[in-house]
Parts: structure tokens; C-alpha cells; sequence
């Protein structure tokens, strides 16, 4: 396990390999080796381009003098070199962020052949004002950072020699900026592909596609830059289905614009399961050159319908409802901030959350790289998109600059059938302006002009884009709704408060409520989803690095039994510098969950699995022995599948470990529950036969099929409040007398790095090296002559020093504007989850003397298997080493340690831990980590 805030060489070698040997068509005359060789828009590209990533000449202007000394001539040398597109100051660029304002060059030589065509410089995104020269003459200008822009240099061309292009990014902070999230690492400059390219002389502006799949047609709308000079003609090839669809439709001499529908017979629908893809072959001639480019789009529909059998609604593709399972996506990378460094590492962002059952991601205050988008269409990955926020007031600057985002972001992504939903503002950032209390201080107001606005906003993304949702704002902190197809919130709450929350909150759903909504504005008819949560925020200052499972698992039993909630979106896909509640850290490296231990087979499907038996909030209880548990199940089927029958199959198993740690199976049944698609309902209680001794028990549950296939796995567990006992069976039969002792009850205790106790002593660690040495009195009714062998019996762990632990405490700063520590492990609530960085510790140990042997302990970890931990933590909003645990260690005291200890009555132990391998030492009492055991002397009797 442990955080890491550097990343290892290794990880990024393996991410940049993809640049290696990788070339382009000959088409593209590219560099075989630059980065992002790939066209930067496999929905809108034309044949004849060239790649202008790779190294470029780069120079700060921190005194902004470059105008006034005439860089743009391009005659001047630049000292640094950029690698393009990453945005200066990101570790990829190769340059740091020293200067607001910079200035990019390089030579470029446009093909011979391409003359007598209109060439274009095209830039995907540069952040913020952009001058582009060729040759010392201006090409033009852009304000914005989000979306692509193209200047033409077909007039100042020489087709086949050398010309020098120069590029100018002034990016200071301006109020009024879509900055969103780039305090975790500025898009500084050009942080998309640039490139080149040939058009025709008439060319297309845009070319849409909205597929109609209940009349198996879609309709093209094709845009031209200005009005026609004379009559063009559009002809398109649709392939799709084996038979090619050809469709010809002419543009009228002064139209900018034309529409028309095309007959797509039996379309194969694009659904998550099949996302098939139409792709296209567009012409338009009339000119005196042709255009020619590539598209492609999706037959699917985005609609809202009732869950089948309620009067529920909820997002529909395809006419059938889905229960969406989403995930923030800040979509940022460690070395690249904006930019990813392949395209292979973008399908496996997509892959990623395919692969662990989510059905989407929202990509998160960012407009985003369009090949990312490309591989959401070609993987079945929805994504709701984003507007860019800025952190100023909504001024008319402010407005003008949302406005022109979002009308360029809808232009350039329409063809994405991933995207289903589109997002104008979160949480109200940028929307509140600050006004004067009667105390002279300043407040924030969302005002009823602001409110208007914003609803006007939603209004202009439903008109330029009538096929899919738009959600005016993804609210949080008190703010609501004004005019919305998704009623979304957003909360953060721990584990533990999931059922009070959403059994309060699904009481206020229905037409004509006002929560959620700001003053003036009811609910209709709109799907309720969650649009954010996790524990990240749920406790108080934030979590820090945490195991996410526990609470995660609470939250999720809980929302499959509202189905009054359409959906949720988990907070997050990864870790940033300021959250690391991500289901993978940030270089994206594996988190370890434990699930598969608890239950052999679990994974994070499981939670994710459409086939669903929740016990509620929860899977944590502790019972009385030789009790019987009433378990809650229930069904949460979001799927109408007709194949299964009548009737399904709950196999329930408890097992786990004894007051020694020995793993017992104590129990099993199965239990027929009905089945019907959409099917929403609690079922009988389960009832369970509770061990007679004290224990930790896992009642494992599986859903299965008349066939025995396992369609979802969950559990919850017993912790068995029984006296700890002075005698127990062993699994080969044998009697033993065993002598406990806490913890916490060492007599001594010296490390080089620190010493502290957890929860009163649930739970003591040692960092560094040093030792706990405990004196365990032999009871007096034990003749140790009648002892055959005697062990040790413990859980332990290795100890990392985090943060926390050196006088961490609150962190200063706003992550959101690029302030704030980046140390995970500093928050007083983390304990980093276990992940594929261990960090290993052995202890020596001690008895009477005597050498008992060395004992590896292989991590410091912290997940669901630490489940005592998580059920000892108090519920005040703090968390104390939650999800901690160790390993069980069992180790055989020596005879003649033994010998010693019936002369002294007492048995000295000592747990060391020596510089061959500082990893520190924790040991664990019997309700916290993983196993019921406090350390224990086993004696097994003659």
C-alpha cells in the first residue's frame, strides 16, 4: 500500500510507449514519433492533414514585450523547447510554468500537392488568447480554452518550402474565464493537437447527425462558415448494416445551412452492450475543389420515461430505462494536467470504468479531449458533459464567455451518441455575486437575474441541441434548480447516514414539490438522480486517503432501495490532488478492495451488478451469541430481461473467524425469491442462526438463476459480542487454554519514529524500529509441565508515519485555484488505502529471551477487510485509522521459554522491529482490524 505523490518512471515509460514507432498515413507526412499522432477528431476529419505536435521552440514573456520587439517575424531564436500539445508547466511539456504569456515557433512546410487548395491551421484547444503568424503576417486571433478554432493561410502559402509559424498564448487570469478546475495543473497555452489541413473551396463548417430510431431515419444538418456563393451539392455515403446508404442533397446559392432526413432501414442501434457506430464519407463539391471528410454517429435516443409498472421516471436509451451508475471524472493525468499522454491511455480511461460495471461518467468542469469522447462511442460509456466554470461573478464578460463555450462545445461533440446529457453550471460556481450585509460584510447571492439567466442558458443548450438532456445546474450546499430535465443533487454523507437521508429526501419527489428547486421554480416530471456523493466530503474536513469500499458499500446497498432515485454518480474515477476517494490512485495504478477475500468472486461489479439484493445500510451489526438475525433483503432489479424465469435463488453461507482468528463455516441456506423484470421490492427476512461463541461472521449472499449461474454477490457481518473465552478447540481437535491480554497493556515501549495508541487502545502502533514488550502473568491453575506446545497468537501489522501522525492537521488552501498540499495522508481522517505500493515491516520476536523467529508483515494496509475497524469508528463525523487491519501471525514459543516462565509465573514477550527493515509495528486488539483476537497465549495441554 501507500500513497505516492511522485509516480514511478516505470508507469510513464509504459504510457509513452505508444508514441514510439507510431506513425501516421502517408496522407499526414508526419513525424512518426510525436505525440498524439492520431487525427484529433475521428467525427469530422478530413483526408489531407498534417500533425503538428512534437517539439516546438518556446519562449516566456513575463514583461510582455514580445509584441513590441516583433517575435511573431519569426526571425528571432527561441532558447526553450515544448512538447506540444502539453500545456506548459505540465512535466510532459517539458518547460515550467514560469510566465503568464508565451510564444511558440517552429518551421512547417505545407505539401507541394496541396496547392491550389484552402490549407488551414487548426488549434483543438489553447488556453486563453491565441495569435497565430505565418511568416510574420497575423492569421487572426481566439479568446476562449476549451474549444477548436482554425485560422487559413492559404494566401500567405508557398506549398513546399520552409515557413515559419508562430504562435502567441496569453493566459492571465482573467475573473471572467472558464478556469474550472485548473488549479490541479494549469492547461497553460496550447494543450490540444494542432494541426494542418486542406479543405475544399466551399467546405463544411459542422455536419450533425440527430438519429430518429422510432422512424429509422436520421436527420443531417449540414453548416457551412458563411452563405453559399453559388449552388452546392452534399453527397453522403452512410455505411452501416452491410448496405451502404447514399444521399445527395443540394444547398442553395445564400444558405449557410441546409437540413434533411435520410432512411436508415433497420438500423443497428448503438447501446452500451452493441455501441455500433455509422460511419460516414461526406462530399461537397460545387467549388472549384472538393471537401472531403470523415464522420460517423450512433442510432440511439436519449429520452425520460417511467420505470416499467411505476410512475417513476427515469433516463431511457433506446426507449428502455436505464438506472444510471456514473462516475466524476475530473479527467486529469499527473504529468499531461489537461492532456493525456496517448490515445491508448484515453480508450483505457473509458475501458476502465466499463470494465468495473459503471454505465457513465461525467466528465467534470472540463470540456473533453474529443478522442476520449471517441472511445466513449466506440466502448458504450454515457457521459454527461460539462461546462467549464469560472471562479469570477456572473458579469456580462462572464456570461459572454459561457455562452460562447457552450455553443462551441455543442457544436464540436454533436455527433457523440456517449454524450447524453449536457451540464451548464455545478454547485453554482461562478453564479453568485457579492453583495453587502447590513454588518458591512460581504455574502454571496445567487440572485433571481442570475437565476433567469441561468435558466435562459438551459433554454439555448436544449436549442441548439433538442436530442439530448441539459441540466441547468448539478446543485449542491442549499442552492436549486430554475429550469432543468434532471432533478440532480448532490451529498456527501457518510456511510451511516445513507437511509435517513434518501428516506427523507424521496418523500419530497413528486410534480409540484419545491425542493431542490430555487424560489419561483416546482419540480415536473424529471428523473431524480444523485449527481454526486461519496464519504470524501461526508466527514468532517474531508476524508483524505481512505478505503472508499466500506462506506461506499453502505451508500450503494442504500440506494437500490429507493428506486425514487434514477441513478447516482460517485465522486470519483481518480484520485486528484486534493481527493483521493478515486477507484484507482492517480497515475491510475489499482486500488486493492478486499471484496474477493470477504467473498470469493466479489468485485466492484458486484455493487454495480443491474441484479441487485441489498441488506440495507448495515453490513455491520453486532449481535448477541446463539441469537437468531432477522437480515432485511431487498431486490433491486433494473433490468428487463425476460430470460430468467419466475423465480431466482438467494444462497446464503456465514463463515469467518473465532476469538482465535480460525476460519469457521458455521451455516448455509438457499432461498427462492421471485423474479420479474423492473421488479423493486422488499422481500422476507432472512434469518439467521448466530454463532455461539465470540466471533466475526460473514453471511455471504448470492443471487443465482435457475441454471446456478451467480448474477451479483453481496454480505454483511456479524460481530459476535460473546466473553472472550479461556478455553477453545483448535481445528485439529485439540484443547487449548488461552491467556489474553490487550493490546494496549505493554509494560514497555520505545520507537525511533513515534508511539501512540488508537481509540483508547483498540489499536497501538510503533513507527521506525523499536519494540512493545508485554508481561503476561501465567494463571495459576496452569502447570506448565502439562503444556505439549505453546504459540503466540496475534494480528499485526507494518506502521507507516503518515502525514496525520507528524503533526498534520487541517490543510490550508484552495486545491480548486492550485493551492493546498498534495499529501494524502496529512488529513487527520485518512488512512491510505491499500494499493500495489507496500510498505513491509518484519518483527522479531521475543520470549523470555528466547529468539521465537522473524515474521514478515507485508503492508501497512487499510480496506474493506479491515472491518472491525470501520464498525469501532464513532459516528461523529471523524474517522480514527478506520479499515486498518493486520495479518494473523502465530508464533511458537520455545520450551525453554516455557521452562523459564515456570520458574517467573510470567511470560515476557518482546516485539522488535530492527533497521533491516524499519516498517514500524501495529498491533491490534480483539474489536479493531480485521480478526476477533486480542494477542494471545495458546497452550494446548497434554
Amino acid at each position: 500500500m501507500r500513497f505516492r505523490t511522485l509516480r514511478s518512471s516505470l508507469f510513464f515509460l509504459l504510457i509513452l510507449l505508444p508514441w514510439l514507432g507510431q506513425g501516421q498515413s502517408p496522407a499526414t507526412q508526419s513525424t512518426p514519433s510525436i505525440p498524439l499522432p492520431e487525427h484529433p477528431r475521428p467525427d469530422f476529419e478530413r483526408t489531407n492533414w498534417l500533425n503538428l505536435n512534437g517539439a516546438w521552440s518556446f519562449r516566456f514573456d513575463p514583461k510582455d514585450q514580445g509584441l513590441q520587439q516583433r517575435w511573431f517575424a519569426g526571425t528571432q531564436p527561441f532558447p526553450l523547447s515544448i512538447n506540444v500539445p502539453f500545456p506548459w508547466g505540465a512535466p510532459l511539456s517539458g518547460v515550467k510554468d514560469e510566465a503568464d504569456i508565451a510564444w511558440y515557433q517552429r518551421s512547417i512546410t505545407v505539401p507541394a500537392n496541396w496547392k491550389g487548395q484552402r490549407v488551414f491551421v487548426t488549434i483543438g484547444a489553447s488556453d486563453w488568447l491565441t495569435t497565430v503568424w505565418l511568416d510574420g503576417q497575423e492569421l487572426g486571433k481566439h479568446q476562449g480554452g476549451y474549444t477548436p478554432f482554425s485560422f487559413e493561410l492559404t494566401r500567405f502559402l508557398k506549398p513546399g518550402q520552409p515557413q515559419k509559424l508562430v504562435v502567441r498564448v496569453d493566459d492571465k487570469r482573467r475573473d471572467f474565464t472558464l478556469y474550472g478546475k485548473q488549479g490541479y495543473g494549469n492547461a497553460r497555452g496550447i494543450w490540444q493537437t494542432i494541426y494542418l489541413e486542406s479543405r475544399g473551396d466551399a467546405y463544411l463548417d459542422a455536419l450533425h447527425f440527430t438519429p430518429d430510431i422510432d422512424n429509422n431515419r436520421v436527420r443531417v444538418t449540414a453548416y457551412l462558415p458563411e452563405a453559399a456563393q453559388k449552388e452546392l451539392k452534399l453527397n453522403l455515403r452512410i455505411n452501416g448494416n452491410n448496405n451502404p446508404i447514399t444521399a445527395t442533397q443540394n444547398i442553395p446559392k445564400g444558405q449557410r445551412q441546409v437540413a434533411f432526413e435520410v432512411a436508415i432501414p433497420n438500423a443497428r442501434r448503438w447501446t452500451l452492450d452493441d455501441p455500433y457506430l455509422h460511419t460516414v464519407e461526406a462530399r461537397l463539391s460545387g467549388g472549384t475543389t472538393d471537401d472531403v471528410l470523415k464522420s460517423y454517429f450512433g442510432m440511439r435516443k436519449i429520452s425520460v420515461m417511467d420505470m416499467p409498472g411505476t410512475s417513476i421516471p427515469y433516463v431511457a436509451l433506446n426507449n428502455q430505462p436505464i438506472y444510471l451508475q456514473l462516475a466524476l471524472d475530473q479527467s486529469y493525468h499527473p504529468e499531461g494536467y489537461y492532456t493525456f499522454p496517448s490515445d491508448a491511455f484515453m480508450r483505457n480511461e473509458i475501458l476502465m470504468a466499463r470494465q468495473i460495471g459503471l454505465n457513465g461518467i461525467r466528465t467534470h468542469i472540463k470540456a473533453d479531449v474529443p478522442r476520449k469522447l471517441y472511445w466513449a462511442d466506440k466502448l458504450g460509456v454515457l457521459v454527461m458533459a460539462d461546462l467549464p466554470n469560472s471562479w469570477g461573478q456572473p458579469d456580462e464578460p462572464m456570461q459572454k464567455e459561457s455562452e460562447y463555450t457552450l455553443r462551441e462545445m455543442i457544436k464540436r461533440d454533436y455527433n457523440h451518441p456517449a454524450i447524453f446529457s449536457w451540464i451548464t453550471f455545478n454547485e453554482t460556481w461562478g453564479l453568485t455575486t457579492k453583495q453587502k450585509k447590513a454588518n458591512g460584510k460581504d455574502t454571496a447571492v445567487y440572485t433571481p437575474e442570475t437565476q433567469k439567466w441561468v435558466a435562459s442558458v438551459y433554454r439555448l443548450a436544449k436549442s441548439l441541441d433538442g436530442s439530448r438532456i441539459v441540466e441547468d445546474n448539478s446543485i449542491c450546499c442549499g442552492r436549486g434548480h430554475t429550469e432543468t430535465d434532471l432533478n440532480s443533487w448532490h451529498e456527501y454523507l457518510p456511510g451511516y447516514a445513507w437511509e435517513e437521508y434518501l428516506a427523507k429526501l424521496t418523500k419530497n419527489i413528486y410534480p409540484g414539490s419545491t425542493a431542490n428547486l430555487e424560489k419561483g421554480y416546482k419540480q415536473g416530471r424529471q428523473p431524480n438522480i444523485n449527481s454526486e456523493f461519496g464519504n470524501v466530503w461526508g466527514y468532517e474536513g474531508s476524508t483524505g486517503d481512505v478505503d472508499y469500499t466500506y462506506d461506499y458499500h453502505r451508500a450503494i446497498n442504500t440506494f437500490r432501495k429507493y428506486p425514487q432515485v434514477a441513478g447516482w454518480l460517485y465522486t470519483e474515477h481518480h484520485d486528484v490532488i486534493n481527493e483521493w476517494n478515486g477507484y484507482w490512485r492517480y497515475d491510475r495504478t489499482e486500488k486493492l478492495t478486499g471484496l474477493d477475500e470477504l467473498v470469493p468472486g466479489m468485485s466492484l461489479l458486484d455493487f454495480h451488478a443491474p441484479l441487485y439484493i441489498s441488506t440495507g445500510q448495515d453490513i455491520t451489526r453486532t449481535v448477541k451469541p446463539g441469537t437468531t438475525a432477522a437480515v432485511p433483503l431487498f431486490a433491486s432489479f433494473m433490468t428487463g430481461r425476460t430470460d430468467l424465469g419466475n423465480s431466482m435463488v438467494v444462497s446464503a453461507k456465514l463463515y469467518g473467524w473465532d476469538a482465535l482468528g480460525q476460519e469457521k463455516t458455521w451455516w448455509s441456506s438457499d432461498k427462492d425469491i421471485p423474479y420479474q423484470p423492473w421488479m423493486q421490492r422488499a422481500l422476507d427476512s432472512l434469518r439467521v442462526p448466530i454463532p455461539n461463541e465470540k466471533s466475526v461472521a460473514i453471511l455471504a449472499l448470492q443471487l443465482k438463476d435457475r441454471s446456478g449461474t451467480v448474477h451479483h454477490r453481496n454480505f454483511m457481518t456479524f460481530v459476535v459480542d460473546a466473553p472472550a473465552p479461556t478455553e477453545l478447540a483448535l481445528t485439529d481437535g485439540r484443547k487449548s487454554r488461552l491467556v489474553r491480554f490487550p493490546a494496549a497493556s505493554f509494560k514497555d515501549a520505545k520507537w525511533s519514529q513515534k508511539q501512540w495508541n488508537v481509540l483508547d487502545g483498540k489499536k497501538v502502533n510503533g513507527a521506525g524500529t523499536g519494540y512493545f514488550e508485554y508481561r503476561v502473568a501465567v494463571p495459576k491453575d496452569i502447570n506448565l509441565a502439562n503444556v505439549a506446545m505453546a504459540s503466540l497468537v496475534m494480528e499485526a501489522g507494518a506502521k507507516q508515519l503518515f502525514g496525520k501522525d507528524m503533526g498534520g492537521g487541517k490543510i490550508d488552501g484552495d486545491y480548486m485555484l492550485g493551492k493546498g498540499t498534495a499529501d494524502p495522508s496529512r488529513n487527520p481522517n485518512s488512512y491510505p488505502q491499500t494499493d500495489q505500493t507496500r510498505f513491509p515491516s518484519a518483527v522479531t520476536v521475543w520470549v523470555n529471551g528466547e529468539n521465537s523467529g522473524r515474521y514478515d508483515l507485508p503492508d501497512d494496509p487499510g480496506d474493506h477487510r479491515g472491518i472491525l475497524s470501520w464498525h469501532a469508528q464513532p459516528q461523529n463525523r471523524k474517522l480514527n485509522e478506520a479499515g486498518s487491519y493486520g495479518y494473523r501471525v502465530s508464533v511458537p514459543i520455545a520450551a525453554e521459554a516455557l521452562r523459564k516462565a515456570a520458574q517467573t509465573g510470567e511470560l515476557v514477550i518482546r516485539l522488535a522491529v530492527d533497521d533491516s527493515l524499519p516498517g514500524g509495528l501495529a498491533i491490534y486488539g480483539a474489536d479493531f482490524g480485521r480478526y476477533p483476537i486480542d494477542p494471545t497465549v495458546v497452550l494446548v495441554l497434554k
